[in-house]
């Protein structure tokens, strides 16, 4: 009553609780306060929300393109909404832009009619921000919908021959500091950018493992919409967005979501030549476990042995998890790779998967383009050397050690690699493109370097180094 009071002639109507956004926007929020990952945020909200009876297979698929569009395209959407704010977007409270951005996905990203992304992203406003705010909200999404995406990069993106980099980094959503890293490392001419830019924002398959001696490809095959990875001998792709957990064997652990890029290193590590024993394996930073697990199975198939070693003891659980049931024997450990508790020249074979910016995975983790800073390499940088000159030490003279990173970034790739090696001067590269059978577009090597718009993969790099002396 107090409401009609105020307002005469419009009396007091309840906001129309919308589940669908309203679970999009608490995952937004989540990334944005909490520094969480969006994917995994978002399946134990969908799933409360299945057990709630309040959504179906429409429902759950909307929110995460409504939460992985708006993530993906943000770069871009902050750009419009600055245009049609009369303020710095600083200035603009985090829930009110996260709900702006939604709105604005569903004008420009997706096929909903305008009419119904405006009033549906307002009675949002209404129910998360009350009603003040969703005014504002209203206010800016009518100044949005006047153009299309194309008619609204045309106003807020540079031209390309004034600032190349500025204008990729809005009309691709990326940060500028990411587009300029990702071009020197790529090279070639604008083409090539912009397909890995635009490969950046698009939806990724998921890519399941047979693990060897505990599941076969023709199994996982049997699946809706499955097909044959494209390089590894050992992938399945679910084309239509599958659900793993559906999966009876990813539910038993005998197959793994596992993406095809992460699929090859394990598997060139694993046939690169070797001279002399091939009985002991070291994955010296195994967390979370998907190629430790392909590796286990892999050395049980020849007799060997793995060592999975993790420095944080809850990952060194997952690690432990993703193994239980390898068909050889393993062992899994909490340990500091830098300061290793097993002696000098102990392993064969040797993979140090090292922590790093994680840009080769923007497909997966879009956030992560936000959330990384250029000081990051900084902190990295030390790190990275560290464990691969531990990786070096810990292999045999004639061993085979493996440095892989989900990012292109030359910092955390070749870079690392050449300060080793002028380091440790008995050590050699090995040419890595013969060990992936069939990829094309492998550069001049001896490293190798995949990329989501060649390959389909994530952007993992490898290079296989052979301890000499």
């Amino acid at each position: 009553m107090s409401d009609q009071r105020r307002r005469p002639g419009k009396p007091y109507r309840r906001p129309q609780k919308d589940p669908v956004r309203i679970l999009a926007f608490e995952a937004l929020r989540a990334v944005d306060e909490r520094d969480a990952y969006a994917n995994l945020v978002l399946p134990p909200l969908l799933r409360k929300a299945r057990e709630k009876g309040d959504f179906d297979g429409r429902d759950a698929a909307l929110a995460t393109e409504l939460v992985y569009g708006t993530l993906r395209l943000q770069g871009t959407y902050d750009a419009i909404v600055a245009s049609c704010v009369d303020r710095p977007l600083r200035e603009v409270d985090p829930p009110v832009l996260d709900v702006l951005n939604l709105g604005v996905h569903q004008l420009l990203g997706t096929r909903i009619p305008s009419h119904a992304a405006v009033s549906a992203t307002v009675e949002l406003a209404r129910v998360v921000l009350g009603d003040g705010r969703a005014k504002f909200v209203n206010a800016v999404l009518r100044k949005v919908a006047q153009d299309d995406l194309d008619g609204w990069l045309g106003r807020v993106a540079p031209p390309y021959d004034e600032d190349p980099e500025e204008h990729l980094a809005v009309v691709h959503s990326h940060p500028r500091w990411v587009v300029s890293a990702l071009w020197d490392s790529l090279g070639g001419p604008r083409a090539g950018i912009e397909d890995l830019l635009e490969a950046d924002n698009e939806r990724p398959e998921v890519t399941l493992v047979a693990r060897p001696g505990r599941a076969g490809t023709e199994e996982l095959l049997r699946e809706e919409a499955a097909m044959p990875g494209r390089w590894s001998p050992y992938a399945v792709r679910l084309t239509e967005g599958g659900e793993p957990g559906a999966v009876d064997a990813v539910r038993e652990g005998r197959a793994g979501v596992q993406d095809e890029g992460s699929q090859l290193v394990a598997l060139a590590l694993a046939n690169a030549p070797l001279t002399g024993p091939d009985e002991k394996w070291l994955d010296g930073c195994a967390g979370p476990g998907g190629k430790a697990a392909l590796l286990a199975a892999l050395a049980a198939e020849r007799g060997a042995v793995l060592l999975a070693s993790e420095k944080q003891p809850h990952r060194a659980g997952l690690v432990a998890k993703a193994l239980d049931g390898n068909p050889g024997p393993y062992q899994v450990i909490a340990a500091d790779g830098t300061r290793p508790p097993w002696r000098p020249g102990s392993f064969d074979r040797v993979l140090v998967d090292v922590p790093c910016t994680g840009l080769g995975a923007l497909r997966r983790r879009p956030e992560a383009r936000w959330r990384r800073r250029p000081e990051d390499l900084d902190g990295f940088a030390p790190l990275q050397r560290a464990l691969l000159r531990t990786a070096l030490d810990s292999a045999r003279v004639g061993g085979v050690v493996g440095y892989a990173t989900c990012s292109p970034h030359l910092a955390e790739t070749r870079a690392v690699v050449a300060d080793v090696l002028k380091e440790a001067p008995g050590a050699e590269l090995l040419d890595a493109r013969p060990l992936l059978p069939g990829v094309p577009a492998l550069g001049e090597g001896p490293d190798v370097q995949l990329w989501p718009h060649l390959h389909g993969t994530d952007a993992m790099y490898l290079a296989l180094l052979r301890r000499t002396s």
